[in-house]
This record gives structure tokens, sequence and C-alpha cells, in this order.
């Protein structure tokens, strides 16, 4: 998976769950969108749904420090990296 297809689904997520369209990839979420935990957690499932993976707590509390999409996309390509090393070992 390229990370211009995670960001593509990220932004659909952002438009479908949370109605932002076209939000600013380095806005500050809380800032700029009032995004708070619920959201947060809405956003953590939808995550789960396009892995089609369930997030391990380690993974879930690593999205803790998520301010911006563009956080989103680094950790969302960085769990598709770790699922594809792990399936080909």
């Amino acid at each position: 998976m390229t990370r211009e297809e995670i960001k593509t689904e990220i932004l659909n997520i952002f438009s479908r769950d949370f109605e932002i369209e076209k939000p600013g990839l380095d806005d500050d979420l809380r800032q700029s969108y009032e995004f708070d935990s619920v959201d947060a957690i809405e956003l953590l499932m939808g995550i789960e749904r396009f892995l089609n993976s369930e997030l391990t707590q380690d993974e879930k509390k690593m999205a803790l420090e998520i301010r911006t999409i563009n956080h989103i996309i680094d950790y969302v390509d960085g769990l598709v990296r770790v699922r594809e090393r792990e399936a080909h070992a």
C-alpha cells in the first residue's frame, strides 16, 4: 500500500465520519476542528476498518501523540509497514 493510498483513505474517513472536507494536512486537529477523545476513538476504529486489522494496545497508545493529518498518515504508514514485514516473516 502506498502513502498516497493511505492519504486518500484517511481523507475519506475525515469526510465520511467527521464531515470535514479538505482538511489542512498540517492543521492541528484539536484547534482547527475541535477534535476530541471521542473523535480519536472513532478515527482509530476507522483505521482498523481500513487495515482490516485490530490495533494492539501499544499501537493505540502510539496514536496519543497524533496532532495532524500528516501525523495520521505517518502513523498508518508505519502500521502498514509493520504488518507487511510480519506477513513476510
